[in-house]
């Protein structure tokens, strides 16, 4: 695998290659399970982990926070 395509992604660039704002991956994170890496104070994201969650409808799934209610 390409070293460049495996390096860990940070949140401006996941948003970009995702297409969606910084306010709505934090979202995902916190509500939807998004894969995500703590290191220090900076989230960290893998493609591979991401393109995974998304192909199993992580990023459609209805809020936990709401079944809830």
């Amino acid at each position: 695998m390409n070293e460049m395509s495996d390096r860990w992604l940070s949140v401006k660039e996941i948003c970009s290659y995702m297409g969606v704002s910084s306010d709505t991956v934090y979202r995902w994170v916190e509500t939807h399970e998004m894969p995500v890496h703590r290191m220090g104070r900076l989230f960290k994201f893998k493609i591979s982990e991401i393109d995974a969650w998304v192909k199993a409808g992580g990023a459609s799934r209805k809020q936990q926070k709401d079944a809830s209610k």
